[in-house]
Protein backbone atom coordinates (compact mmCIF):
# COMPACT_ATOMS: atom_id res chain seq x y z
CA UNK A 1 0.00 0.00 0.00
CA UNK A 2 3.11 2.24 1.14
CA UNK A 3 4.51 1.46 -2.78
CA UNK A 4 1.62 2.07 -4.47
CA UNK A 5 0.73 5.77 -2.45
CA UNK A 6 4.73 6.74 -3.38
CA UNK A 7 4.67 5.55 -7.22
CA UNK A 8 1.67 8.19 -7.15
CA UNK A 9 2.80 11.18 -5.42
CA UNK A 10 5.83 10.67 -7.82
CA UNK A 11 3.60 10.45 -10.75
CA UNK A 12 1.67 13.56 -10.08
CA UNK A 13 4.65 16.24 -8.34
CA UNK A 14 7.96 14.38 -9.87
CA UNK A 15 7.33 13.11 -12.74
CA UNK A 16 8.81 16.68 -14.04
CA UNK A 17 12.15 16.09 -12.93
CA UNK A 18 13.22 12.86 -13.89
CA UNK A 19 13.49 10.99 -17.12
CA UNK A 20 11.85 8.09 -18.05
CA UNK A 21 14.43 5.18 -17.72
CA UNK A 22 12.93 2.90 -19.56
CA UNK A 23 12.54 4.34 -23.07
CA UNK A 24 15.87 5.96 -24.69
CA UNK A 25 15.04 9.25 -26.89
CA UNK A 26 15.26 7.10 -30.65
CA UNK A 27 12.97 4.51 -29.16
CA UNK A 28 10.48 7.38 -27.92
CA UNK A 29 10.47 8.62 -31.53
CA UNK A 30 10.13 5.60 -32.95
CA UNK A 31 7.07 4.39 -30.36
CA UNK A 32 5.73 8.06 -31.04
CA UNK A 33 5.55 8.25 -34.74
CA UNK A 34 2.46 5.34 -34.81
CA UNK A 35 0.45 7.35 -32.28
CA UNK A 36 0.35 10.86 -34.61
CA UNK A 37 -1.13 11.61 -38.14
CA UNK A 38 1.08 11.00 -40.92
CA UNK A 39 1.75 14.78 -41.35
CA UNK A 40 3.07 14.95 -37.61
CA UNK A 41 5.20 11.43 -37.84
CA UNK A 42 6.85 13.06 -40.67
CA UNK A 43 7.90 16.36 -38.88
CA UNK A 44 8.77 13.66 -35.89
CA UNK A 45 10.95 11.48 -38.32
CA UNK A 46 13.04 14.98 -39.05
CA UNK A 47 13.44 14.98 -35.58
CA UNK A 48 14.80 11.13 -35.60
CA UNK A 49 17.26 12.34 -38.89
CA UNK A 50 18.15 15.69 -36.85
CA UNK A 51 19.03 14.68 -33.84
CA UNK A 52 21.47 11.19 -34.91
CA UNK A 53 23.58 13.78 -37.12
CA UNK A 54 23.58 16.03 -33.69
CA UNK A 55 22.01 19.14 -36.03
CA UNK A 56 21.43 20.93 -32.48
CA UNK A 57 20.97 23.96 -34.20
CA UNK A 58 18.13 22.73 -37.00
CA UNK A 59 16.66 20.43 -34.26
CA UNK A 60 15.94 23.34 -31.52
CA UNK A 61 14.00 25.45 -35.03
CA UNK A 62 11.93 22.23 -35.32
CA UNK A 63 11.40 21.69 -31.73
CA UNK A 64 10.26 25.56 -31.26
CA UNK A 65 7.43 24.69 -33.86
CA UNK A 66 6.64 20.79 -33.35
CA UNK A 67 5.73 21.73 -29.28
CA UNK A 68 3.07 23.96 -30.77
CA UNK A 69 1.30 21.20 -32.46
CA UNK A 70 -1.98 20.40 -31.37
CA UNK A 71 -1.36 16.87 -30.36
CA UNK A 72 1.45 18.37 -27.77
CA UNK A 73 -0.86 20.65 -26.59
CA UNK A 74 -3.07 18.05 -25.54
CA UNK A 75 -2.55 15.93 -21.89
CA UNK A 76 0.63 15.61 -21.24
CA UNK A 77 2.30 15.28 -24.39
CA UNK A 78 4.94 18.28 -24.35
CA UNK A 79 5.79 17.02 -20.96
CA UNK A 80 6.83 13.36 -21.75
CA UNK A 81 8.25 15.02 -25.36
CA UNK A 82 10.42 16.74 -22.70
CA UNK A 83 11.76 13.99 -20.72
CA UNK A 84 11.76 11.59 -22.59
CA UNK A 85 13.58 13.77 -25.60
CA UNK A 86 14.80 16.99 -25.11
CA UNK A 87 16.21 16.66 -21.93
CA UNK A 88 18.74 14.21 -23.36
CA UNK A 89 20.52 17.08 -25.42
CA UNK A 90 18.76 19.86 -23.24
CA UNK A 91 22.34 21.66 -22.41
CA UNK A 92 23.15 21.69 -26.37
CA UNK A 93 20.29 23.93 -27.04
CA UNK A 94 20.21 27.71 -27.28
CA UNK A 95 19.16 28.46 -23.88
CA UNK A 96 17.03 30.74 -25.14
CA UNK A 97 15.33 28.52 -26.90
CA UNK A 98 15.03 25.82 -24.54
CA UNK A 99 12.96 28.64 -21.59
CA UNK A 100 10.60 28.91 -24.65
CA UNK A 101 9.79 25.29 -25.23
CA UNK A 102 9.76 24.71 -21.41
CA UNK A 103 7.39 27.60 -20.92
CA UNK A 104 5.08 25.87 -22.86
CA UNK A 105 6.29 22.46 -21.26
CA UNK A 106 5.40 23.62 -17.57
CA UNK A 107 1.80 24.40 -18.65
CA UNK A 108 0.93 20.28 -18.59
CA UNK A 109 1.86 20.13 -15.25
CA UNK A 110 -0.96 20.05 -12.73
CA UNK A 111 0.21 21.85 -9.18
CA UNK A 112 1.13 25.64 -10.03
CA UNK A 113 4.28 24.96 -7.13
CA UNK A 114 5.25 22.28 -9.44
CA UNK A 115 5.13 24.52 -12.64
CA UNK A 116 7.52 27.63 -10.46
CA UNK A 117 9.80 24.35 -9.76
CA UNK A 118 10.13 23.24 -12.80
CA UNK A 119 10.96 26.29 -14.32
CA UNK A 120 13.71 27.26 -11.89
CA UNK A 121 15.28 24.22 -12.43
CA UNK A 122 15.31 25.17 -15.47
CA UNK A 123 17.03 28.39 -14.66
CA UNK A 124 20.04 26.67 -13.40
CA UNK A 125 20.82 25.05 -16.74
CA UNK A 126 20.85 28.49 -18.33
CA UNK A 127 23.29 30.54 -16.56
CA UNK A 128 25.22 31.95 -19.27
CA UNK A 129 22.11 33.36 -20.55
CA UNK A 130 20.30 36.84 -19.21
CA UNK A 131 17.77 37.04 -21.15
CA UNK A 132 17.18 33.03 -20.81
CA UNK A 133 16.98 33.87 -16.80
CA UNK A 134 15.13 36.27 -16.99
CA UNK A 135 12.58 34.53 -19.26
CA UNK A 136 12.65 31.90 -16.55
CA UNK A 137 11.53 34.28 -13.92
CA UNK A 138 9.13 35.82 -16.02
CA UNK A 139 6.95 32.47 -16.23
CA UNK A 140 7.39 31.83 -12.79
CA UNK A 141 5.76 35.26 -11.95
CA UNK A 142 3.10 35.03 -14.42
CA UNK A 143 1.87 32.01 -11.79
CA UNK A 144 2.84 33.83 -8.83
CA UNK A 145 0.63 37.15 -9.74
CA UNK A 146 -1.98 35.37 -12.02
CA UNK A 147 -2.63 31.91 -10.06
CA UNK A 148 -1.36 32.18 -6.56
CA UNK A 149 -2.72 35.63 -6.54
CA UNK A 150 1.10 36.82 -4.49
CA UNK A 151 1.35 40.22 -5.59
CA UNK A 152 4.30 41.00 -3.13
CA UNK A 153 6.16 37.83 -4.32
CA UNK A 154 5.19 38.87 -8.30
CA UNK A 155 6.96 42.14 -7.28
CA UNK A 156 9.92 41.29 -5.68
CA UNK A 157 10.13 38.72 -9.16
CA UNK A 158 9.64 41.63 -11.59
CA UNK A 159 12.36 43.74 -9.09
CA UNK A 160 15.22 41.07 -10.09
CA UNK A 161 14.27 40.90 -13.91
CA UNK A 162 14.38 44.26 -14.17
CA UNK A 163 18.02 44.54 -12.79
CA UNK A 164 18.64 41.58 -14.89
CA UNK A 165 17.70 43.17 -18.40
CA UNK A 166 19.17 46.49 -17.18
CA UNK A 167 22.28 44.71 -17.97
CA UNK A 168 21.24 43.42 -21.44
CA UNK A 169 21.82 45.92 -24.58
CA UNK A 170 19.10 46.93 -26.21
CA UNK A 171 15.53 46.09 -26.77
CA UNK A 172 15.04 42.07 -26.76
CA UNK A 173 11.92 40.13 -27.47
CA UNK A 174 12.16 39.04 -23.22
CA UNK A 175 11.48 42.86 -22.61
CA UNK A 176 8.11 42.96 -24.12
CA UNK A 177 7.19 40.04 -21.88
CA UNK A 178 8.37 41.83 -19.32
CA UNK A 179 6.73 44.83 -19.26
CA UNK A 180 3.74 43.14 -19.80
CA UNK A 181 3.94 41.00 -16.63
CA UNK A 182 4.80 44.70 -15.33
CA UNK A 183 1.63 45.85 -16.63
CA UNK A 184 -0.17 43.28 -15.21
CA UNK A 185 1.04 43.83 -11.76
CA UNK A 186 0.29 47.59 -11.91
CA UNK A 187 -3.22 46.79 -13.47
CA UNK A 188 -3.90 44.72 -10.16
CA UNK A 189 -3.19 46.98 -8.08
CA UNK A 190 -4.85 50.13 -9.67
CA UNK A 191 -2.02 52.38 -10.33
CA UNK A 192 -3.09 53.83 -13.85
CA UNK A 193 -0.06 55.98 -14.61
CA UNK A 194 2.66 52.88 -14.03
CA UNK A 195 -0.07 50.86 -16.15
CA UNK A 196 -0.10 52.90 -19.09
CA UNK A 197 3.82 53.32 -18.93
CA UNK A 198 4.61 50.09 -18.82
CA UNK A 199 1.67 48.42 -21.25
CA UNK A 200 2.81 51.16 -23.69
CA UNK A 201 6.40 49.84 -23.49
CA UNK A 202 4.58 46.32 -23.84
CA UNK A 203 3.51 47.60 -26.93
CA UNK A 204 6.89 48.95 -28.06
CA UNK A 205 8.54 45.55 -28.38
CA UNK A 206 5.51 44.07 -29.66
CA UNK A 207 4.72 43.38 -33.55
CA UNK A 208 0.75 44.37 -33.07
CA UNK A 209 -0.03 41.49 -35.85
CA UNK A 210 1.01 39.09 -33.43
CA UNK A 211 -1.70 40.35 -31.15
CA UNK A 212 -5.36 38.48 -31.60
CA UNK A 213 -8.16 40.93 -32.33
CA UNK A 214 -9.25 40.35 -28.97
CA UNK A 215 -6.04 41.61 -27.10
CA UNK A 216 -5.74 44.07 -29.18
CA UNK A 217 -9.39 45.61 -28.18
CA UNK A 218 -8.50 45.01 -24.34
CA UNK A 219 -4.81 46.19 -24.62
CA UNK A 220 -6.34 49.57 -26.61
CA UNK A 221 -9.28 50.12 -24.14
CA UNK A 222 -7.41 49.54 -21.03
CA UNK A 223 -4.34 51.97 -22.06
CA UNK A 224 -7.42 54.56 -23.20
CA UNK A 225 -8.33 54.29 -19.52
CA UNK A 226 -5.44 54.48 -17.98
CA UNK A 227 -4.31 57.64 -19.94
CA UNK A 228 -7.56 59.52 -18.90
CA UNK A 229 -7.08 57.97 -15.04
CA UNK A 230 -3.19 58.00 -14.71
CA UNK A 231 -2.02 60.63 -11.94
CA UNK A 232 0.63 62.93 -14.35
CA UNK A 233 -0.26 61.57 -17.14
CA UNK A 234 -0.74 64.35 -20.15
CA UNK A 235 1.31 63.14 -22.57
CA UNK A 236 -1.45 61.05 -24.80
CA UNK A 237 -0.12 61.85 -28.10
CA UNK A 238 1.96 58.67 -28.32
CA UNK A 239 -0.70 56.08 -27.82
CA UNK A 240 -2.97 58.24 -30.15
CA UNK A 241 -0.66 57.72 -32.33
CA UNK A 242 -0.23 53.95 -32.11
CA UNK A 243 -2.26 51.10 -33.99
CA UNK A 244 -3.59 49.45 -31.57
CA UNK A 245 -6.08 51.98 -30.67
CA UNK A 246 -7.49 52.02 -33.73
CA UNK A 247 -8.98 48.43 -33.78
CA UNK A 248 -11.25 50.06 -31.32
CA UNK A 249 -13.19 52.06 -33.64
CA UNK A 250 -14.99 49.80 -35.16
CA UNK A 251 -16.33 48.78 -31.67
CA UNK A 252 -18.68 49.55 -28.90
CA UNK A 253 -15.91 51.11 -27.39
CA UNK A 254 -14.70 53.54 -30.54
CA UNK A 255 -16.14 56.68 -28.56
CA UNK A 256 -12.75 56.68 -26.23
CA UNK A 257 -10.87 57.49 -29.25
CA UNK A 258 -12.53 60.73 -29.38
CA UNK A 259 -12.44 61.26 -26.16
CA UNK A 260 -8.92 60.93 -25.63
CA UNK A 261 -8.52 63.44 -28.82
CA UNK A 262 -10.64 65.76 -26.76
CA UNK A 263 -8.34 65.13 -23.71
CA UNK A 264 -4.93 65.50 -25.85
CA UNK A 265 -6.27 68.85 -27.48
CA UNK A 266 -7.80 70.14 -24.26
CA UNK A 267 -11.08 69.98 -25.88
CA UNK A 268 -13.44 70.93 -23.42
CA UNK A 269 -16.86 71.28 -25.20
CA UNK A 270 -15.84 68.21 -26.66
CA UNK A 271 -15.16 66.26 -23.84
CA UNK A 272 -18.93 67.28 -22.36
CA UNK A 273 -20.28 66.71 -25.62
CA UNK A 274 -19.41 63.00 -25.26
CA UNK A 275 -20.52 62.52 -21.66
CA UNK A 276 -23.73 60.00 -22.51
CA UNK A 277 -20.86 57.92 -23.91
CA UNK A 278 -18.21 57.79 -21.27
CA UNK A 279 -20.16 58.54 -18.26
CA UNK A 280 -20.91 54.66 -18.85
CA UNK A 281 -17.84 53.78 -17.82
CA UNK A 282 -18.51 53.92 -13.80
CA UNK A 283 -14.69 54.70 -12.91
CA UNK A 284 -14.67 57.73 -14.84
CA UNK A 285 -17.73 58.97 -13.77
CA UNK A 286 -16.27 58.54 -10.02
CA UNK A 287 -13.22 60.46 -11.06
CA UNK A 288 -15.29 63.20 -13.16
CA UNK A 289 -13.63 66.01 -10.93
CA UNK A 290 -10.10 64.20 -11.60
CA UNK A 291 -10.76 64.07 -15.00
CA UNK A 292 -11.98 67.84 -15.27
CA UNK A 293 -8.50 68.79 -13.46
CA UNK A 294 -6.48 67.35 -16.11
CA UNK A 295 -8.80 68.58 -18.83
CA UNK A 296 -8.48 72.09 -18.02
CA UNK A 297 -4.32 72.10 -17.22
CA UNK A 298 -4.18 70.20 -20.95
CA UNK A 299 -6.39 73.39 -22.43
CA UNK A 300 -4.20 75.54 -20.82
CA UNK A 301 -1.18 73.89 -22.38
CA UNK A 302 -2.78 73.89 -25.63
CA UNK A 303 -3.55 77.32 -25.52
CA UNK A 304 0.37 78.51 -24.42
CA UNK A 305 1.53 75.88 -27.25
CA UNK A 306 -0.47 77.29 -29.97
CA UNK A 307 0.92 80.73 -29.71
CA UNK A 308 3.75 82.21 -30.69
CA UNK A 309 6.71 82.42 -28.27
CA UNK A 310 6.54 86.33 -28.82
CA UNK A 311 2.61 86.03 -27.84
CA UNK A 312 2.29 83.65 -24.68
CA UNK A 313 1.65 86.81 -22.05
CA UNK A 314 -2.38 85.35 -21.31
CA UNK A 315 -4.53 87.59 -19.24
CA UNK A 316 -6.74 86.16 -16.63
CA UNK A 317 -9.49 86.80 -18.46
CA UNK A 318 -8.61 84.75 -21.61
CA UNK A 319 -7.33 81.66 -19.77
CA UNK A 320 -10.61 81.36 -18.06
CA UNK A 321 -13.09 81.88 -21.51
CA UNK A 322 -10.55 78.94 -22.87
CA UNK A 323 -10.77 76.49 -19.89
CA UNK A 324 -14.53 77.44 -18.39
CA UNK A 325 -13.06 78.59 -15.00
CA UNK A 326 -14.46 80.95 -13.26
CA UNK A 327 -11.36 84.20 -13.24
CA UNK A 328 -10.63 83.85 -9.72
CA UNK A 329 -9.93 80.33 -9.83
CA UNK A 330 -7.21 80.69 -13.38
CA UNK A 331 -4.46 82.11 -10.63
CA UNK A 332 -4.62 78.39 -9.04
CA UNK A 333 -4.56 76.82 -12.22
CA UNK A 334 -1.67 78.38 -13.11
CA UNK A 335 -0.20 77.55 -10.04
CA UNK A 336 -0.79 74.36 -10.33
CA UNK A 337 0.35 73.98 -13.89
CA UNK A 338 3.55 75.40 -13.02
CA UNK A 339 4.63 73.14 -9.73
CA UNK A 340 4.11 70.03 -11.53
CA UNK A 341 6.32 71.32 -14.28
CA UNK A 342 3.97 71.31 -17.54
CA UNK A 343 4.70 75.11 -17.95
CA UNK A 344 7.18 77.61 -17.26
CA UNK A 345 6.46 81.21 -16.37
CA UNK A 346 5.29 84.14 -14.65
CA UNK A 347 2.22 85.36 -12.78
CA UNK A 348 1.34 88.82 -12.42
CA UNK A 349 -1.58 89.36 -9.87
CA UNK A 350 -1.78 92.62 -9.95
CA UNK A 351 -2.19 93.24 -13.78
CA UNK A 352 -4.01 89.10 -13.54
CA UNK A 353 -1.73 88.05 -16.41
CA UNK A 354 0.65 84.74 -16.55
CA UNK A 355 3.65 84.98 -19.43
CA UNK A 356 4.72 81.43 -20.18
CA UNK A 357 8.24 80.50 -21.80
CA UNK A 358 8.18 76.78 -21.85
CA UNK A 359 5.79 74.06 -22.41
CA UNK A 360 6.35 70.52 -21.23
CA UNK A 361 7.09 68.62 -24.54
CA UNK A 362 4.64 65.93 -25.86
CA UNK A 363 4.58 63.64 -28.74
CA UNK A 364 2.17 66.12 -31.17
CA UNK A 365 -0.56 64.61 -33.04
CA UNK A 366 -1.35 65.68 -36.85
CA UNK A 367 -3.08 69.01 -35.82
CA UNK A 368 -0.31 69.60 -33.54
CA UNK A 369 2.10 69.05 -36.08
CA UNK A 370 0.42 71.19 -38.62
CA UNK A 371 0.85 73.90 -36.20
CA UNK A 372 4.44 73.16 -35.50
CA UNK A 373 5.10 73.50 -39.18
CA UNK A 374 3.31 77.04 -39.97
CA UNK A 375 5.17 78.29 -37.25
CA UNK A 376 8.16 76.85 -38.62
CA UNK A 377 7.70 78.40 -41.87
CA UNK A 378 6.86 81.53 -40.24
CA UNK A 379 10.48 81.34 -38.42
CA UNK A 380 11.97 80.54 -41.64
CA UNK A 381 10.36 83.82 -43.49
CA UNK A 382 11.54 85.82 -40.59
CA UNK A 383 15.15 84.50 -40.65
CA UNK A 384 15.06 84.88 -44.41
CA UNK A 385 14.52 88.97 -43.75
CA UNK A 386 16.60 89.29 -41.51
CA UNK A 387 18.97 87.78 -44.14
CA UNK A 388 18.16 90.35 -46.49
CA UNK A 389 18.27 93.31 -44.43
CA UNK A 390 22.06 92.37 -43.34
CA UNK A 391 22.69 91.73 -47.05
CA UNK A 392 21.12 95.36 -47.78
CA UNK A 393 21.81 97.51 -44.89
CA UNK A 394 25.50 95.50 -44.20
CA UNK A 395 27.99 98.32 -44.97
CA UNK A 396 25.90 100.98 -43.09
CA UNK A 397 25.61 98.89 -40.02
CA UNK A 398 29.75 98.26 -40.71
CA UNK A 399 30.61 102.38 -40.71
CA UNK A 400 28.40 102.59 -37.72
Amino acid sequence: MIFVLLCQYCLTHEHFNTKMQTSKPMDYLSNLQGRVSADLAGKINKLEMMYSKKLWHQLTLELLEIVKEPFFQQGCQALELYNSFISDFENRINPLSLVEICGIVMEQIVDVNDQISFIKKIETKVPSSTEAKSLCRIFAGHRILHVLKDEAGAKKNIEEVEELLDSVDGVTPVHGRFYLLQSDLFRIQGKHAEYYRSALRFLGCTDISTLSTEEAHTHAFLLGMAALLGEGVYNLGELLAHPVLETLRTTEKGWLIDVLFAFNSGNIAGFDKLRPFWSTQADLVANERLLRQKLVLLALMEMTFQRSATQRLLTFTEIANTTALPENEVELLVMRALSQELLKGTIDQVAKTAHFTWVQPRTLDKQQLGTMIERLHVWTQDISSMESLLETKAHDILTF
